[in-house]
């Protein structure tokens, strides 16, 4: 393709990221090298890095007790391993192990191996992104530039750009502003000293040069967007898995851009291609290739499925294997080495998928005959490359002095780089617009927020409308009320906190920012809407409940609820910064809310407090903030009077009428409390931020949770189990096993389907004009027959998922025409739900089931009623074998790695045992060889007779060559393929080929990466500029096949000979078997969730433990006695169903997303997921309220047994009418956020 580019060449421009990429990313990294190093005299700066000897080792403890290995995290074995647990011993596991290398300036290197080969973990160590804790052993030197690591490791991601495998980004910002941001954060101007560089050649070529980087440094942001192909959405929200946005191969491009910036002198990626056409892949190799090479970058990526034309992008390769190194030297090399040592790369297969093969138990099928013995293990393939040539070139590299070049670097450059590119106050306010930004687009959670305190301001005012001084319980109960309202409606700001934070650990990793920039423009974001809230509840409580009208007396009133609202919005950022995730923090965010409620002077007045808590009175805000309003109220002028309402105070009591109420409460009656009341706040606002600020700054939760950490992983058997059964000694093994299964065919309990789509179009309304649509399929035709595998493919935009969800009936917006047909028969959407099984791309799973029960449930649930048990319980040992899943079917789901829930999704829909089975990405995020083994399974399900559809990015050629058909699509969902692809591919080269301007097909090239080139499919889309595929398909004959195939019978019109699929029953299984299965998941599921179940058990003790010690000595027969334990009932039952209900959201939301998968797929009544939800809380609830009744009513002084079981009734019902009401808002509002807010505000009316 390149051959065609100099013939529409265009000059280069300095007015926009368009006119910079004139000549395309080559032309444009030519041109600025050449005007920089002009001007600077020498090459532009560069930086080697160099590491020797590099070991890193973690101290893991491991049970002895290997029959508990499996054991699953029931509540028991919980409690069992927090007590007595198995003996335990530490192991010494080896992460990365004695590595050295050298990776040099201008090079771009790929970084393979299998998953756990300690690449990530490497790519880590160098850019200094390794959580280093406790249990981690360092050994070794790394340098950069003749620098040790050591001494520039705060300033290291100013010169090295490390890119995550994860796609965390803020949903509610469109791609532009994502990287428009980055680029602020990296230095969007040119430094003072950069600029002083530029004048070491003729005045011309200097001013130039300045000009050209000005340009550069102006218009980054669309120079990347224009490189990585995003400019169709640069004005889509990013969008995440609550929030629709951009696909996922656009969201993997965004986070490589999202590092681009900052001018860095290496570059160390990994996974980058994950979801990406090949086609778009190769172009963004090509040009990271084109950096490195031009601008003397230093660049090493890691890739999962690099096809044969991106491997030969690359200059060098490094092989890892279980944290050893197998190889690192140049590509052209590495084929002759490996045969060196006895293995051969056979013809067909990918070279990236061979090396990743050795040093595994598939290493056989490349074995020659070789004099000396060859290694085995990955210990023995790394001892033979220390004693390899290539390894005592890299040592010499590794040990010889550095060029003079890197000396300069290191001195004019390194020594003189800041830790972070803005300075504190433009880093702080671009936060602050970027958090504004965020906030402020979030329009459900404002109108709820706002809603929320207008409704609740309305409800204060009406129920204590002018309210009478003298009724000092009421005056203090709607203070309190209004101090405790503005407390806990910052809770529901937790679930944002928690997902942010994600993304500030790895822009902070980036120094994009400082914590301190982060936690200010944070908390001054909240401030709008903080004050806006105050404003709305303070005037209508204020005003009209009646409380002293005077205007400075009310501005200390808004005053006073104002910083208290900060103050608590700060206390849970806190709490977000330090606890591990959402299921600790929230509950915890009530304990916390409890804690300041009970001592802020007005359920248990200050005299009643027992001394060894009176340090609590002290420390909660809400105690000032309710001591400052008392005072601000009953210290005015009106009422700080001896006489009132012809009472005499002064004479009867001693003090004035303001004191006399306010002494009823305890309070202090000094009018300079309330000065210390908004200090005080005010204060603890600021001790918050700064809590926060080293949270954020000193702890890191980065690592996932429930790691496998043994050392040999349950992957290595259970991958042999779904090899396509290979021919050893006995012949045809392989059409034996297929023949058996076609042979059973008829007992699978299933019909053959042909699925046919006739002239389908789809439209949806332009999100920039409403009243206009856009098209996103146009006019596709296409079939898929019973046994074969038919591949949806094209770039990204394409429309494959889409055509994809319009066949399978999953598009529910928008507007479809056209036909869609199931053995000729039109296919009604019961018809297409009963009779086809859905891959999605995200493995959504009920979590706490084993992989067995999972396949159990859908097997039951989805087979027709009249299937015996025994075929159903075959049909799931099947699937378990087919898939290679025998070593962990009775392991629990939560933790699996993503390579065993892509294969357990496959499964869950296979042993539905559906005709038809739609798979959207199967191999989307696996390396090279899990990618192969699943298709290889996906071939032995199509051989069973099933019909199968599939969209798939970056095939490998061995993957690619299973599949029957293909349905190729280019970008605005139009047709430019459809056929047979024949064996090895022939009948789609030769039509390719035969296209006129399309060259051959090189030799070794991948077909999937050359015909997606072909069509233009990259990010750069030239290739198809001269030619209409569409058309030329249109007239072509495999189009006339097309027509013809689709008018036979079977297809698009009945056949005597195939059943139309008709289906009587909604759903396939019978009310009781829904009951029994759903109910049955829902008890097993909480049984498994010790997180969430023990987690509250073990909170209504602690609830129980503080009101009791609060009220341990209690006198009833006082005023304020009996009015402090009327509050102290009222709060212990408010407190336990106000955190039930907390706690309840997250899991609820968290399940709602498998339910939302298997709704699809009708497999049960929505009424049976109601009933099993509701029945599997009912234990845990009594059990809470029984273990807070036995501990609390005992320690209060109550006596009364009877009395004691109607007040466990009662709280244990109040508690469950709580967890009830959170399922009912988690079902019913968009998001977790969103149910907190209406649920806080429903819950604050009926207080």
């Amino acid at each position: 393709m390149e051959n065609e580019i100099p013939n529409t060449r265009k000059k280069i421009g300095y007015d926009s990221g368009a006119a910079l990429m004139a000549e395309g990313p080559q032309g444009l990294h030519e041109h600025i090298a050449e005007k920089i190093e002009k001007a600077l005299g020498h090459a532009v700066p560069h930086m080697d890095i160099r590491f020797s000897n590099l070991s890193v080792t973690a101290d893991i403890v491991v049970v002895d007790d290997s029959g508990s290995k499996y054991e699953l995290p029931t509540i028991p074995n919980a409690i069992k391993k927090a007590f007595v647990g198995p003996k335990k011993r530490i192991v010494r596991k080896e992460i990365l192990k004695d590595i050295s290398g050298v990776f040099t300036p201008g090079k771009i290197t790929l970084l393979l191996g299998q998953p756990g080969s300690g690449k990530s973990s490497l790519l880590k160590m160098l850019s200094g992104r390794f959580p280093i804790e406790k249990n981690i052993t360092v050994e070794g030197h790394i340098s950069f530039n003749n620098i040790q690591r050591e001494h520039i490791i705060k300033r290291l991601p100013q010169f090295v750009a490390y890119v995550n495998q994860r796609d965390k980004h803020f949903p509610m910002l469109t791609v532009k502003e994502t990287l428009q941001f980055a680029h602020s954060f990296c230095g969007s101007t040119m430094s003072k000293h950069d600029e002083d560089l530029l004048k070491h050649g003729s005045e011309q070529e200097n001013q130039e040069a300045l000009e050209a980087a000005k340009a550069l440094f102006a218009h980054y942001p669309d120079v990347i967007l224009q490189q990585l192909g995003l400019q169709n959405c640069q004005e889509t929200i990013v969008g995440d898995a609550m929030t629709r946005g951009i696909s996922g191969g656009e969201r993997k491009r965004v986070t490589t851009g999202e590092m681009e910036f900052g001018m860095k002198y290496v570059s160390l990626m990994d996974e980058i291609s994950t979801g990406l056409d090949s086609a778009a892949t190769y172009d963004i190799i090509s040009t990271q290739r084109s950096i490195a090479h031009k601008l003397h970058k230093n660049v090493v990526i890691a890739l999962l499925q690099p096809s044969p034309e991106v491997f030969s992008l690359f200059d060098d390769v490094m092989i890892m294997n279980e944290g050893q190194l197998m190889y690192h030297g140049p590509c052209s090399e590495v084929e002759g080495y490996f045969s060196g040592l006895g293995f051969s790369c056979p013809p067909g297969r990918d070279i990236a998928d061979y090396l990743l093969d050795l040093g595994t138990s598939e290493q056989y099928r490349y074995q020659v005959h070789h004099p000396v013995k060859q290694p085995r293990s990955a210990s023995e393939f790394a001892e033979a490359f220390r004693r390899s040539s290539i390894h005592q070139n890299m040592l010499r590299a590794l040990e010889a002095p550095h060029d003079q070049e890197l000396l300069r670097c290191a001195d004019e450059n390194m020594n003189a780089m800041p830790m972070f590119s803005q300075s504190f106050v433009d880093s702080t306010l671009t936060l602050l617009r970027r958090q504004l930004m965020i906030t402020y687009r979030n329009k459900p959670f404002i109108f709820g927020r706002i809603l929320m305190v207008t409704v609740m301001g309305l409800l204060y005012c009406t129920i204590f409308y002018d309210f009478d001084p003298t009724q000092v319980s009421v005056v203090l109960g709607v203070v309190f009320s209004s101090v405790m309202f503005v407390s806990m409606g910052q809770s529901s700001q937790i679930a944002t906190y928690m997902a942010d934070r994600e993304i500030f650990y790895k822009q902070r990793g980036a120094n994009f920012f400082r914590t301190g920039s982060y936690v200010l423009a944070n908390s001054a974001s909240q401030i709008p809407l903080a004050l806006g809230e105050t404003v709305i509840f303070g005037a209508l409580v204020y005003w009209l409940c009646g409380f002293e009208a005077e205007v400075s007396l009310f501005l200390i009133f808004e005053i006073v609820l104002f910083f208290t609202n900060l103050a608590m919005g700060m206390w849970f950022f806190f709490l977000s910064s330090v606890g591990p995730n959402a299921n600790v923090v929230t509950p915890l965010g009530m304990c916390s809310i409890l804690v300041f409620v009970i001592f802020a002077g007005f359920i248990v007045t200050k005299d009643q407090i027992p001394d060894y808590l009176i340090w609590a009175h002290w420390i909660s805000p809400m105690s000032w903030s309710v001591k400052a309003l008392s005072i601000n109220q009953y210290r005015s002028d009106s009422m700080d009077v001896c006489v009132y309402d012809d009472i005499d105070y002064c004479t009867k009591y001693g003090m004035t009428m303001g004191e006399y109420y306010l002494d009823l409460f305890g309070i202090d009656t000094e009018k300079s409390w309330v000065v210390y009341g908004m200090i005080y706040t005010a204060s603890i606002y600021v001790v918050f931020m700064f809590l926060s600020y080293l949270g954020l700054e000193y702890l890191r939760y980065e690592t996932p949770e429930n790691v496998d950490v043994s050392e040999k992983p349950i992957e290595d058997e259970s991958y042999r189990m779904i090899e396509t059964p290979k021919n050893t000694g006995s012949a045809g093994t392989t059409d034996e096993y297929v023949m058996d299964l076609e042979a059973n065919a008829h007992e699978k309990n299933f019909v053959p389907v042909t699925v046919a789509f006739q002239d389908l179009h789809y439209f949806v309304p332009d999100p920039h004009n409403p009243k206009e649509s856009l098209e996103l399929l146009k006019g596709i035709n296409g079939f898929a027959v019973p046994g074969s595998i038919t591949a949806l493919m094209g770039s990204s935009g394409a429309g494959k998922t889409t055509l994809m969800d319009v066949i399978a009936g999953r598009k529910t917006g928008g507007k479809i025409t056209g036909k869609i047909l199931l053995n000729g028969y039109e296919a009604n959407d019961l018809a297409i739900r009963r009779c086809t099984g859905y891959c999605e791309q995200m493995d959504v799973h009920s979590e706490a089931a084993t992989i067995r029960e999972a396949l159990t449930f859908s097997s039951f649930l989805r087979q027709d009623a009249s299937i015996s048990d025994q075929k159903k319980y075959e049909s799931v040992d099947e699937c378990i074998e087919l898939l290679g899943l025998e070593d962990i079917a009775d392991q629990i789901i939560r933790g699996s790695s993503v390579e065993q829930m892509k294969r357990l999704t496959i499964g869950v829909e296979l042993a539905a045992q559906p005709s038809v089975i739609f798979l959207d990405e199967p191999t989307s995020g696996l390396d090279a060889r899990s990618a192969k083994l699943i298709m290889d399974g996906v071939r032995k399900v199509a051989d069973s007779g099933r019909t199968i559809i599939c969209t798939i990015h970056q095939p490998s050629s061995e993957v690619f060559y299973l599949f029957d058909s293909l349905l190729l699509l280019k970008r605005g969902g139009e047709t430019v393929f459809y056929g047979d692809l024949g064996a090895d591919c022939c009948n789609l080269i030769s039509y390719f080929e035969s296209i006129p301007g399309v060259a051959s097909l090189p030799l070794g090239y991948n077909p999937a990466t050359w015909m997606l080139e072909c069509i233009g499919a990259g990010v750069s889309n030239s290739a198809a500029d001269g030619m209409d595929f569409v058309s030329y398909f249109k007239n072509s004959p495999l189009s006339e096949a097309l027509h013809n195939n689709l008018a036979k019978e079977g297809i698009t019109t009945p056949s005597p000979n195939l059943p139309e699929m008709v289906f009587a029953d909604k759903r396939a299984a019978s009310s009781a078997t829904q009951m029994k299965f759903v109910v049955t998941r829902w008890f097993q599921m909480y049984w498994r969730t010790p997180s969430y179940n023990l987690t509250r058990m073990i909170l209504a003790l602690f609830l129980a433990l503080v009101f009791g010690l609060v009220f341990v000595d209690a006198d009833y027969a006082s005023y304020t006695g009996l009015n402090s334990g009327v509050g102290m009932v009222y709060m212990a039952a408010l407190f336990q169903a106000m955190m039930t209900f907390q706690s309840i959201l997250p899991l609820a939301c968290a399940e709602r997303a498998s339910y939302y998968r298997e709704r699809a797929s009708q497999t049960y009544n929505a009424l049976w997921y109601f009933v099993g939800s509701t029945l599997a809380e009912i234990p845990y609830c009594f059990c809470s309220g029984f273990l807070f009744t036995i501990v609390f009513y005992p320690m209060v002084g109550f006596t009364d047994f009877w009395v004691g079981v109607v007040f466990w009734l009662a709280i244990s019902l109040l508690v469950l009418m709580q967890v009830y009401l959170g399922m009912m808002f988690a079902y019913a509002m968009p998001s977790e956020e969103v149910a907190a807010i209406i649920g806080l505000l429903f819950n604050t009316v009926f207080m």
